[in-house]
C-alpha cells in the first residue's frame, strides 16, 4: 500500500513540473512594451558615441543633416573714378564711325565738293538722326566756311566738321551734376523715364558715378510696380554701400520716394537718387502720377535734378518723350544709354537743338562703370576718329 501511495505522489510531481515547464516559457515569450524612438535612438547615441556633442540642424521630417548658409557680408566695391571715361570708352563708341566717320569723312575727302556730295552730306547727318533743322544749320555752316576759307585738305575739312559738330553740341550748357546737400539737406535727384530705356539700371549705375565723384548716397525705390526693380535697385546700392529704401509691392510711389528723402535727411547723406516707375509719355494718368511724385517730394525740399533717361536707339521719338516729361516735372538733364556703336549718335544733337536740355551723362556699354559725364569735344572726337582740333587719331 505504501509502495502505491509513493508512486502517485512522484507522479503527482511529475504533472506539476510538466504543467509549470508548459506555462513559464508562454509568460517568458510575452514582449515588452516597445519604448518611444526616440528613446531608443537617444540611448543607442549614448552607448555608442559617449557624451553627446552638438550636431548641424536636420529636417526633421527625412532626417537629413541641413548645414546652415553661410553668412557672407556684402563686399563694397570702389567705382572707377569719372575722370576721362569718355576718352577710356573711345574704342565702343567709335563703333558709330559707319555713320559718322567713314560716311561724312569718306564724303568730305572727294577731290570736289558738289551740290550732289552735299546732299549725301546731308542725308548722313539725317540718318544719323541729328535732324532736318540742325542738319540744314551744320551743312550751310559747313559750305560757308570751305569756300570762304579755300579749305581742300582732308585734314582741314575734318576740323572744320568737328568744329561744326561740337558748336552744335551747345558746348557752353552746364552739364554738372548738382548732388551737394545744402544746409544739411541732402540733393534730391529724380530718376524718370519710358519703359525700356534701362531705366533702374542706369540709375545703380548713376549711382556708382557718384560715389565715384565723392558723394555718399541713398536710393529711393518708388518704381513699386515691377516685383524686381526693387531688388535690382536694392543690388546696385549694396555694391557700394548705400541704402536702399523701398515700401511694399504696389506701394504708393509718392510715399516711398517721401520716406527715401526722408530718410536721407535723417542718415546726413549727400544725395538721395530716387527712381521712378517706367512710363509711357503718352499715358496721362501715369504722368499725372509722376507729377504727384515731384509734389510730395518738394514737400520736404526741392528736387535739384530731373534726369531723364534715353534709349538712343530711339531716334527721333526720343525728343516727343523728352518734350512731354520735362512738361511734368522739368527735365534738368539727359541721360544718352545704349549708345555702344548700334545707335546713332546724332540725336544728342537733336534733343538739345530742340528742348534746350543738356546731355550730361552718356551710356557706352553693359559694363557697371560704362557710364560716363558728357564732353562735347570728346564725344565729336571719339565719332569722328579724329581730334577735334583736326589731328589725326
Amino acid at each position: 500500500m505504501a509502495e502505491y501511495l509513493v508512486l502517485a505522489l512522484v507522479l503527482l510531481g511529475v504533472l506539476i513540473a510538466g504543467t509549470v515547464g508548459l506555462v513559464v516559457p508562454r509568460l517568458r515569450r510575452r514582449p515588452e512594451p516597445p519604448l518611444p524612438r526616440t528613446e531608443v535612438d537617444t540611448r543607442a547615441e549614448e552607448d555608442l558615441a559617449g557624451p553627446p556633442v552638438e550636431a548641424p540642424e536636420s529636417d526633421l521630417s527625412t532626417g537629413v543633416l541641413v548645414e546652415p548658409p553661410p553668412v557672407l557680408e556684402p563686399q563694397v566695391e570702389v567705382p572707377e573714378p569719372t575722370a576721362g571715361r569718355l576718352v577710356r570708352l573711345r574704342s565702343r563708341l567709335s563703333r558709330s564711325q559707319n555713320v559718322f566717320g567713314k560716311s561724312l569723312l569718306g564724303l568730305l575727302a572727294r577731290d570736289h565738293l558738289d551740290e550732289d556730295v552735299w546732299e549725301e552730306i546731308e542725308d548722313s547727318l539725317i540718318t544719323a538722326d541729328v535732324g532736318v533743322d540742325a542738319t540744314r544749320d551744320i551743312v550751310d555752316r559747313l559750305r560757308e566756311r570751305t569756300r570762304v576759307l579755300g579749305t581742300r585738305s582732308a585734314s582741314e575739312l575734318r576740323a572744320l566738321l568737328a568744329a561744326e559738330l561740337v558748336n552744335a553740341l551747345d558746348p557752353s550748357l552746364d552739364r554738372s551734376l548738382r548732388t551737394a546737400p545744402k544746409d544739411g539737406v541732402p540733393a534730391v535727384v529724380l530718376v524718370v523715364g519710358v519703359n525700356g530705356a534701362g531705366k533702374t539700371t542706369t540709375c545703380g549705375k548713376i549711382a556708382r558715378v557718384l560715389v565715384a565723384d565723392g558723394r555718399s548716397v541713398l536710393l529711393g525705390a518708388a518704381d513699386t510696380f515691377r516685383a524686381a526693380a526693387a531688388d535690382q535697385l536694392e543690388t546696385w546700392g549694396s555694391r557700394v554701400g548705400a541704402e536702399t529704401v523701398r515700401g511694399p509691392e504696389a506701394a504708393d510711389p509718392a510715399s516711398v520716394a517721401f520716406d527715401a528723402v526722408k530718410r536721407g535727411i535723417d542718415t546726413g547723406v549727400d544725395t538721395v537718387l530716387i527712381d521712378t516707375a517706367g512710363r509711357l509719355q503718352n499715358k496721362v494718368g501715369l504722368m499725372d502720377e509722376l507729377g504727384k511724385v515731384k509734389r510730395v517730394v518738394e514737400k520736404q525740399g526741392p528736387i535739384d535734378e530731373t534726369l531723364l533717361i534715353l534709349d538712343a536707339t530711339t531716334g527721333q521719338n526720343g525728343l516727343e518723350q523728352a518734350r512731354v516729361f520735362t512738361e511734368v516735372v522739368n527735365v534738368t538733364g539727359v541721360v544718352l544709354t545704349k549708345l555702344d556703336g548700334t545707335a546713332k549718335g546724332g540725336i544728342v544733337i537733336a534733343v538739345q537743338r530742340k528742348l534746350g536740355i543738356p546731355v550730361k551723362l552718356v551710356g557706352l556699354g553693359e559694363g557697371k562703370d560704362d557710364l560716363a559725364p558728357f564732353d562735347p569735344a570728346q564725344f565729336v572726337d571719339a565719332l569722328l576718329g579724329t581730334e577735334a582740333t583736326g589731328r589725326d587719331a
